[in-house]
């Protein structure tokens, strides 16, 4: 008759589960809205105005009211150094103006 042999037991370690709670992370809502206008090559103050009236009417909204924003000119993200936005105009306080044909986006981020 043949033995039969006997193999060790696996050893596994089962982790130490606390509670079975599960806990939901609901992220805030939140709104984007964005101004978009085209630079002339002439001016450095930009208002609703001037906005794209294709698009609707444009808004640039009191910063009080506003979580972020971004401010692109020709794609390009620019830093707040370079700007200062109010209730209804952005000022740029750079030396140079944006070219002609330039696309000024202005994205307002309201939580």
């Amino acid at each position: 008759m043949e033995k039969k042999q006997r193999l060790p037991k696996p050893y596994l370690i089962l982790p130490d589960v606390p509670s079975t709670e599960i806990y939901v992370h609901i992220p805030k809502k939140m709104m984007v809205i964005e101004y978009f206008a085209i630079a002339d090559g002439i001016t450095n103050i930009f208002t609703e105005k001037d906005g794209v009236k294709e698009l609707g009417n444009q808004k640039i909204l009191d910063p009080s009211k506003v979580s972020y924003m971004n401010l692109f000119i020709n794609a390009v993200l620019q830093p707040k150094e370079n700007y200062e936005v109010k209730k209804g105009m952005i000022c740029l306080k750079t030396e140079d103006v944006p070219i002609c044909g330039a696309t000024v986006i202005l994205q307002m981020f309201i939580v």
